[in-house]
């Protein structure tokens, strides 16, 4: 009695199948790993950040930070000594004939009123007489240059005094030319007015805020192609540089900058650019030939976009008995990468494939090694539909079961010539560079992504030219 409905059953559901043109097969889903953070192991890049300040912007900056009463000292009590020194015009920073290379040259008209005490004090009672000296003339400085801590530092040192005016001195409420008297007080003030324009030269001579405003547009990234939705991004790790170096009107400064590049596809991400971790380190030579090596970011969601259109219009199988590939999706699962795909026709349902992807060097794809179908999926099809089991089948399959970067690497290249070909990011800062042949490295599974790491040989250079 029991074995009777039992074949019953076997018999409507085997008339049913019979009768039907399209069977469902219900297969297990081989879960995906836990979800974590995107990370993988970079390998840097070197770009080189020549800086080239015109002397003439040093100039005008200097100018702008020393305008009218430039030094002030109104303590006598502690040196017998009052000054007060008045810029009198623009002053002019040139390259020091004497020594172009390493030397600039200032030259500084001024006003100085110098209020010299001489006397003592003996046995509680002062004796003082304060000499009031007025001074109206050109001073010519001499500076050595050096780069300390993002700032241009110079010592500097006084040469030699032009005067407009005779030197006076005020007597009796009156004043009374001394020029014959005046060259042994000049030591009074010349170390002060040395310092005064070591001073205003470091302070226009901060490329830290210029050098990090370029390199926070370097770094944000920037779309290689609209069509392929490729982002390049440069995550900078440290900042490298050599002396200074005068060079004809010019500060030329080489430095360099190791960072990661990362060529991401999908939606625009986010900057990586953090001021505060970038440290500048000095270095005797900064190398020409520049190695990227990118890391080539497809999202398994993006990826599947991709192989979804691969299927497009295909069909597998023959006579009645066929099916065609609507959706894809792919993800990571113990070292291996899942390939889902939703299948409708003589077959409706989702069948899974697991294999390990390569990169092909010469078609350029990301191709899955050893495809075959995960062990549910086989066990289901060899009971309900050996045909899709068979090895021509998954073969041809497999041949859309390919990602090719080859698109985005030539887009990619032409656009990133583009951007090699001075490009601007902001004013004054220009980017320029030129490219070898793309070579592939190695690719990476994550959690969730395929990373393929690309070397790129040739120059990378972002100059920044002149302050503001």
């Amino acid at each position: 009695m029991k074995f009777f409905p039992k074949i019953s059953v076997f018999a409507v559901t085997a008339l049913f199948f019979s009768c039907s043109s399209t069977q469902k097969i219900e297969t297990l889903k081989p879960e995906p790993d836990d979800a974590s953070p995107l990370v993988y192991d970079a390998s840097p890049s070197f770009i080189n950040l020549p800086i080239t300040v015109k002397l003439k912007d040093i100039e005008n900056q200097t100018n702008s930070i020393l305008n009218g009463l430039i030094y002030e000292d109104n303590d006598i009590e502690d040196d017998d000594i009052q000054i007060k020194i008045w810029k009198q015009a623009p002053i002019k920073i040139l390259n020091d004939p004497a020594n172009p290379d390493k030397k600039i040259k200032t030259i500084l008209p001024l006003k100085a009123n110098i209020k010299y005490r001489i006397g003592t004090k003996k046995l509680g009672v002062e004796f003082y007489d304060t000499r009031e000296f007025n001074l109206n003339g050109t001073i010519t400085l001499s500076s050595e240059v050096a780069l300390t801590n993002w700032k241009l530092n110079t010592k500097t040192e006084f040469k030699s005094l032009d005067w407009n005016e005779s030197p006076t001195m005020t007597v009796f409420g009156k004043n009374m030319p001394i020029t014959y008297l005046i060259n042994p007080a000049i030591s009074i003030f010349k170390s002060k007015l040395e310092h005064t324009i070591d001073d205003a030269i470091e302070k226009s001579m901060d490329f830290k805020p210029n050098v990090l405003s370029a390199l926070e547009k370097i770094c944000t990234p920037i779309q290689m192609s609209d069509t392929y939705e490729s982002w390049l991004r440069i995550v900078p790790v440290e900042i490298y540089s050599t002396n200074a170096k005068l060079k004809k009107d010019s500060f030329l400064l080489e430095m360099g900058m190791k960072c990661n590049m990362e060529t991401i596809v999908g939606k625009q991400p986010e900057s990586k650019f953090n001021a505060n971790k970038i440290v500048l380190k000095p270095v005797s030579k900064i190398p020409n030939q520049i190695s990227a090596n990118i890391a080539a970011i497809s999202s398994y969601v993006d990826a599947s976009k991709i192989m979804t259109t691969n299927f497009a219009g295909q069909e597998f199988g023959s006579g009645s008995k066929k099916v065609t590939v609507k959706n894809v999706s792919i993800w990571h699962k113990n070292g291996k990468m899942i390939i889902a795909l939703d299948i409708l026709g003589s077959i409706n349902g989702t069948l899974y494939l697991n294999g390990i992807p390569q990169y092909n060097a010469q078609t350029k794809e990301i191709y899955f090694d050893k495809l075959d179908y995960v062990l549910d999926t086989k066990s289901r099809l060899m009971r309900t539909a050996n045909w899709l089991a068979q090895g021509y089948v998954l073969k041809k399959m497999e041949e859309s079961c390919r990602y090719s970067i080859q698109p985005n690497l030539e887009e990619g290249k032409k656009s990133m010539a583009a951007y090699l070909k001075n490009y601007s990011p902001m004013p004054g800062v220009f980017v320029n560079g030129k490219m070898e042949d793309i070579q592939f490295d190695k690719i990476q599974l994550t959690n969730q992504a395929i990373i393929a790491f690309i070397k790129i040989n040739g120059t990378v250079n972002v100059s920044v030219n002149g302050l503001k």
